[in-house]
């Protein structure tokens, strides 16, 4: 396998076994604007920041799923809850899991997700992750869980009050 730099949609899950934590590049790989990645070498890092951690992931039944997770602030466990993204690969196909706040979600949320994976919503959530072997930092952010529903909603103005205060460290 390269350790080239490749567009984040062609990202497999064999390149996620060699390399499981992949960073985003400043460069789109088409005139299409798909992000470009590379792979991460030196392990454990001190930040997630802007990258991809390709990982398996337990479901409430104790299957175990590959999946792509992002958006998980190695120091903030209540930011990762509120932003963390969740790609679950199953069969060859993809299904990007969106958040209570996303316009897609009606369409991709947790009821979505129960019929891509042909399960009962309860033996899918809530669906556990541990990333602490490819990262240092506060273990309530680095293993935690997706819930069906998040036990915290924040309204847009806390999203990007919070977001704003993650810039800032």
């Amino acid at each position: 396998m390269s350790h080239e730099p490749k567009s984040v949609e062609h990202l497999t899950i064999a390149d996620f076994e060699e390399f499981p934590l992949w960073e985003f590049t400043d460069r789109d790989t088409s005139e299409f604007g798909e992000l470009e990645v590379t792979p991460v070498n030196q392990l454990p890092v001190k930040s997630l920041a802007g990258r991809l951690v390709g990982t398996r992931v337990s479901l409430a039944n104790n299957d175990k799923v590959f999946a792509v997770l992002g958006n998980i602030d190695a120091k903030n466990p209540r930011a990762t809850r509120q932003f963390i993204t969740l790609e679950i690969r199953h069969k060859h196909r993809r299904f990007g899991l969106a958040r209570y706040f996303d316009p897609w979600w009606s369409r991709n949320g947790p009821d979505a997700l129960a019929k891509f994976l042909a399960l009962p919503i309860d033996s899918i959530f809530p669906i556990r992750y541990d990333v602490s072997q490819y990262c240092v930092g506060d273990r309530a952010a680095l293993v935690g869980a997706i819930e069906r529903e998040p036990r915290e909603k924040l309204s847009t103005e806390e999203r990007i009050a919070l977001a704003l205060e993650l810039h800032k460290e």
